[in-house]
């Protein structure tokens, strides 16, 4: 067979017959079996009568695999088929096939990943149970807001940006959740355990978290604007970023926290346990910090000298 590239080629898969040419097999996978087959350095063996050239494997998806070399188009099928597909795709040695079917099948995962296991009105059924536990479920995107959601254990769920706004959440349990961008604005969340989760992005404007538990959480950027957090344990949270003006912290537990370029200003720190906290780039203006502990913190001194004056 010659190696002209509009030379029509005839090919009979396992049975199944079709046409198609030699730059079609060529072009597109210039290495695998079938544009070596065809590039006119070896030797074809065709059918005498038809001139067909016989490859003894299953036909069923071999025209996907010549619309992949013509169009570079990846079809719509079922998961089983795609394993099916890349069976004949690593037989043909068609590696950019190979590479678009994972990345199809991986996108399908990561689809599934964010496919919620409950609705709003599953959890309305649920909390009407004594013990309710959600622990490690999805729920991303639920809007959850007014529910009574009082004592209720969220502990390594997927919350991200779940709207949990005037929410009734107190002694909720929240450890090691990923809540980032949830919005808890108004939300009663006294006493709640917030250990290790990460709220960065979160909004908790005017949310009440009167002795809640918010240790080693990531609160990066998160919005505590006139927030109740009083005696609130926040050691070695990151609230880098993070607005809590107006807030009320009295109390509240602050010793490893970092606060850089955190906004507390107008913030009431009275009484409030700052050691070992670096308040350099911290915006404390207005902030009262009548009885703070502030022993081992590094702040500005001239700075700080000024708003101690104040407060």
């Amino acid at each position: 067979m010659g190696s002209d590239s509009t030379s029509t080629v005839r090919l009979n898969i396992g049975g199944k017959k079709f046409y198609t040419t030699v730059d079609t097999l060529t072009q597109r996978e210039p290495y695998s079996m079938l544009a070596t087959m065809f590039s006119g350095w070896h030797t074809v063996c065709q059918d005498p009568e038809m001139g067909f050239v016989f490859v003894d494997r299953d036909g069923k998806h071999f025209r996907h695999i010549l619309n992949w070399l013509r169009d570079g188009v990846v079809p719509t099928l079922k998961d089983s088929q795609f394993a099916e597909l890349l069976r004949e795709a690593e037989y043909y040695q068609l590696p950019g096939l190979m590479e678009e079917i994972n990345a199809v099948l991986s996108r399908k995962e990561d689809e599934e990943d964010l496919t919620n296991e409950l609705t709003r009105i599953d959890i309305i059924k649920c909390i009407q149970s004594e013990k309710v536990r959600f622990r490690g479920v999805k729920l991303s995107g639920l809007d959850l807001s007014k529910l009574d959601l009082s004592y209720v254990d969220f502990s390594h769920a997927c919350l991200r940006d779940v709207f949990f706004s005037r929410a009734n959440l107190q002694c909720a349990k929240f450890r090691n959740v990923d809540a980032e961008g949830a919005i808890f604005h108004n939300a009663i969340l006294q006493e709640c355990e917030f250990t290790g989760a990460n709220l960065r992005g979160a909004l908790l404007a005017g949310a009440n978290l009167k002795s809640a538990n918010l240790q080693d959480a990531c609160l990066i950027g998160s919005s505590f604007c006139q927030a109740d957090l009083r005696s609130a344990h926040l050691q070695n949270a990151d609230l880098t970023n993070a607005n809590l003006e107006g807030a009320i912290l009295e109390g509240a537990n602050l010793k490893g926290a970092k606060l850089s370029n955190t906004n507390l200003k107008g913030a009431n720190l009275q009484r409030a346990y700052l050691r070992l906290v670096n308040l350099r780039d911290t915006n404390l203006e207005g902030a009262k910090l009548d009885g703070a502990n502030l022993l081992g913190a590094i702040r500005n001194n001239h700075k700080f000298a000024r708003m101690l004056l104040r407060s």
